[in-house]
């Protein structure tokens, strides 16, 4: 059995675009919502956010749980799609 969600293989299939922050990994509604709220409504913003921190997941794993309240698996399963992600498309 894969250790991904279908949302984390849908999310590193194809480029990015458009897509709502809701895209990620572990970003449901609620934390979608808070992250919209603060300016993060597409997923390429956090990935840039995720791209400032270099890659480094613990320091996006601080941002990201200041930035929305996400706890330890949520921060870990989005950290990883993006870092597949970078890894497919950079």
């Amino acid at each position: 059995m894969s250790s991904t969600s279908q949302k984390h293989r849908n999310f590193v299939s194809e480029p990015m675009a458009d897509k709502p922050v809701t895209a990620l990994a572990s970003i449901g509604d609620v934390l979608g919502q808070r992250l919209e709220d603060k300016g993060y409504d597409k997923a390429y913003v956090v990935l840039g956010k995720f791209l400032e921190r270099k890659k480094d997941e613990e320091h996006f794993h601080d941002w990201l749980n200041d930035a929305c309240g996400a706890n330890a698996k949520q921060q870990r399963d989005c950290s990883s799609c993006l870092m597949e992600w970078c890894d497919t498309f950079l």
